[in-house]
């Protein structure tokens, strides 16, 4: 992105934009499923894809998503890098558009967003500038809001997200291809920028994470019924130890949602 100093130009810094398509299907799925009644609601349903990247895909992926739980929805991809949304032009159509922008998050007639999706946008910033981004995007959330922020590995097999409404960050989820994974802290590695450096001893992301690892290795004999089976039990097992905010249905599906009051970093 361009100069983070010039009120002229959008806010931000360029990111590589990579991206792929299907990349971001498990962390659209679960915007359908725990967004969806809000955008149901809203007066004005408009989603943003922030930072989308090289290529449209993302954006026009969203849309398709999130309209199966809320018909009206309509998206907005914005990128700081003038060229990449020339290249998106040509996808526009009704429901769907591209803007020049950053974390100022451009919308025609000061429109506010009911969602904000920011995938793989903070992962180069430093862990000190993430609290000032996360206030500016919330801050330009519509009342009943939500930004999604976090990362993900090339082909979306693996991601962690933070979900935050305007009064700050609500839960952490976990998802991943199950057959793909070893032990649950192999997800360490995709952990958002405002944690990624937290997981060390001391820390309630790190502490997690080996309860997590210990209650996959304690269900193994699960195994044998598949991997699914051996994550449910696992969650299952996880949940008399740390306040999970969602239930055996989104657990099938390779996911899991803590609370952010019991992962967020300690100060000091």
């Amino acid at each position: 992105m361009a100069s983070r100093t010039s009120p002229a130009r959008p806010v931000g810094a360029v990111t590589r934009g990579t991206t792929n398509p299907n990349r971001l299907r498990r962390m659209d799925r679960w915007i359908a499923a725990a967004h969806g009644p809000e955008l149901r609601r809203s007066s004005d349903p408009v989603a943003v894809d922030l930072g989308y990247g090289a290529a449209p895909w993302t954006a026009v992926e969203l849309l398709g998503r999130l309209r199966t739980a809320a018909p009206a929805t309509e998206v907005v991809g914005i990128e700081i890098e003038p060229a990449r949304v020339t290249a998106a032009k040509p996808y526009e159509r009704l429901g769907l558009a591209f803007r020049h922008g950053g974390f100022e998050v451009p919308l025609p007639d000061n429109r506010r967003p009911a969602l904000i999706r920011a995938a793989n946008v903070l992962r180069q910033y430093d862990e000190g500038e993430v609290a000032a981004v996360w206030a500016r995007l919330c801050g330009r959330l519509a009342p009943g809001g939500l930004l999604v922020e976090g990362t993900c590995d090339e082909i979306g097999r693996r991601h962690v997200w933070v979900a935050l409404g305007v009064e700050g960050p609500r839960t952490v989820t976990f998802a991943t291809r199950l057959g793909s994974l070893e032990r649950p802290s192999d997800l360490a590695e995709r952990l958002p920028k405002a944690l990624i450096h937290r997981n060390v001893p001391g820390e309630p992301v790190h502490a997690f994470l080996r309860d997590f690892d210990r209650a996959w290795a304690a269900a193994a004999p699960y195994a044998s019924l598949g991997a699914r089976q051996r994550w449910i039990k696992a969650v299952r097992d996880l949940s008399a130890d740390w306040p999970l905010a969602d239930g055996e249905r989104r657990w099938r599906q390779g996911e899991v949602t803590v609370n952010w009051a019991a992962l967020q970093p300690r100060t000091g």
